[in-house]
């Protein structure tokens, strides 16, 4: 997993708001990349949902979400309207987002580890947890990336 302080790997990639370049979002605001395993599952869905709750939070440090997993688009697509995610829900086609991120391991197509990462405006990063972090510790951590930056 990578670390903090490590340069974030830049990616492009299909979404359910269109095709993601990384690179035209690093040094404008901070990012939180969230890798989860698999769509529709209950602690994949409660975290997502935790983020859709709080996005007025997110939105105080203009923070930009992103789930990020190797489901198909159209599945990514089914989920986001199902639970009202106005967030980007990125395809890791084969793996190579979650890999350059130093992500868990695969078993089959789902990837083991959770993990939250927040990319700074130098494009670094700047927080790398595993689990299903608390909100409050996210916005915690774009709170003194505010406050670092002022």
């Amino acid at each position: 997993m990578l670390q903090v302080g490590t340069p974030a790997p830049l990616f492009e990639a299909d979404s359910t708001q269109g095709r993601i370049s990384l690179g035209d979002y690093v040094g404008k605001q901070p990012i939180v990349l969230i890798f989860y395993p698999m769509d529709e599952t209950p602690g994949c869905t409660k975290q997502l949902c935790a983020v859709r709750d709080s996005r007025s939070l997110y939105a105080q440090y203009d923070a930009l979400v992103m789930g990020v997993n190797p489901a198909s688009l159209d599945h990514h697509r089914k989920f986001a309207e199902r639970q009202g995610y106005d967030f980007p829900l990125i395809v890791d086609r084969g793996g190579e987002i979650r890999k350059s991120f130093g992500v868990g391991k695969m078993l089959g197509l789902i990837a083991q580890q959770r993990v939250v990462f927040i990319i700074d405006l130098d494009g670094k990063i700047a927080f790398a947890q595993k689990g299903n972090r608390p909100t409050e510790e996210i916005i915690s951590v774009l709170h003194t990336l505010q406050n670092t930056n002022s």
